[in-house]
């Protein structure tokens, strides 16, 4: 056998053994490894910025402080964002090119329920991993595999208003809800639990995501003579709905849906929203907890990083897809793998981890894994957020 073939045939099993077990150059190290990437689909822009505008600076803040203390498994994360605008039709593309053109291993996002539906089918058909940031229970039940979301119940937000309601004596009520996926899902709740609370649902009326002035439909809730009004939305009409019934002299309790946690509509409703009541998260008062409170020391830290860094008040919105990510990130230490299947039954298997939003428990029957206990019932006072009764 000559030097040379022997010279060949020892770099050919060489080449055999890299291939099997990966390039290791003795000048170099190890082959790099490119980063995980993760697609995000906010509403950046557009009727619903109040949700994807501080959904996106958070996710990017969170990937950057990630990154800097090494990654997940010693892998950068690169975030790759798309601006849906609010609009399902968007979404659903966007969704298509995160899939198929930039290979993510997972999405968080859409901002808005109806975008979340809209993509629901095409990443459990394309076995994507998604984590919602919005809150429609549709979006997790029917459960489908692949398919997660961060923020609370719809059905528990409902329970604790008419919790609340209960204790204050106030059986009839009118509703108003806006005409999007949040605000429909919302509708379904209140009506379907009214009976096991002792409600009576006078009036339920629908307005235009985009309303400008809510008169109309609120004259025809005065008119039914209700003990209180419940809006149900994630639109700036939230702000309108206080101030309209001021205008009209509907002077009863308004309560409002867990979409309400954003001091910018507030800000944007004047002293007619002082009393709200609505039920929420706890990052909006994390000062008020008790220091022993299990998420306080996580609420404290991310509002202080992200007002230090944006100059600008957090809202439960950006803490929508903190928790997005925390749940996605964890469930890749806990699979110690990319492999999609694996870090989605990762996922599935949380327990005990404390996000935003609550306290995470996930199950193979539950894709939220929060219960009623993840909100608090708080209250507007002098344009501030406030712990109800305190």
């Amino acid at each position: 056998m000559t030097k040379r073939f022997l010279t060949i045939l020892g770099l050919g099993g060489l080449c055999w053994v890299v291939a099997l077990t990966g390039c290791k150059d003795s000048a170099t190290g190890p082959a790099p490894v490119g980063p995980i990437k993760v697609g995000a689909i906010f509403s950046v822009t557009g009727p619903a910025s109040f949700l994807g505008a501080p959904e996106e600076k958070t996710a990017q803040m969170l990937v950057d402080k990630i990154n800097a203390e090494g990654g997940i498994n010693g892998r950068k994360l690169q975030l790759i964002v798309k601006d849906s605008g609010g609009k399902p039709e968007n979404a659903l593309s966007m969704a298509k090119q995160l899939i198929e053109e930039d290979k993510v291993l997972a999405i968080i996002g859409p901002s808005t329920s109806g975008e979340t539906m809209a993509i629901k089918k095409l990443c459990q058909d394309s076995k994507m991993i998604l984590v919602s940031c919005a809150a429609a229970e549709d979006i997790v039940i029917p459960l489908a595999s692949y398919v997660f979301k961060s923020p609370q119940k719809d059905s528990d937000a409902a329970r604790l208003i008419y919790q609340t309601m209960k204790a204050r004596n106030i059986s009839k009520i009118g509703v108003v809800v806006s005409n999007d996926g949040f605000g429909t899902a919302g509708k379904a709740q209140l009506e379907k639990l009214a009976g096991e609370y002792g409600m009576t649902v006078a009036i339920s009326e629908i307005y235009d995501k985009q309303a400008t002035d809510l008169t109309d439909a609120l004259t025809k809730v005065k008119g039914q003579g209700v003990q209180a009004v419940v809006n149900w939305s994630i639109v700036p009409a939230q702000s309108l709905v206080a101030k309209n019934m001021k205008q009209i002299g509907l002077d009863v309790p308004l309560f409002q849906s867990h979409g309400f946690g954003n001091i910018k509509y507030v800000q944007a409703g004047g002293e007619a929203l002082n009393g709200t009541l609505f039920p929420c998260g706890r990052l909006l008062v994390a000062e008020q907890l008790p220091d022993n409170h299990p998420q306080k020391a996580l609420l404290v830290s991310y509002k202080k990083d992200y007002e230090s860094r944006y100059k600008e008040d957090a809202s439960t919105f950006g803490g929508h897809a903190y928790d997005a990510l925390l749940i996605l990130t964890e469930g890749l230490k806990q699979a110690g793998s990319v492999d999609r299947d694996k870090v989605r039954d990762a996922i599935e298997g949380l327990k005990g981890l404390a996000g935003t939003a609550g306290i995470f428990n996930m199950s193979p029957e539950d894709h939220n894994g929060l219960t009623i206990e993840a909100f608090e019932l708080l209250t507007v006072k002098d344009g501030k957020f406030a712990i109800a009764g305190k």
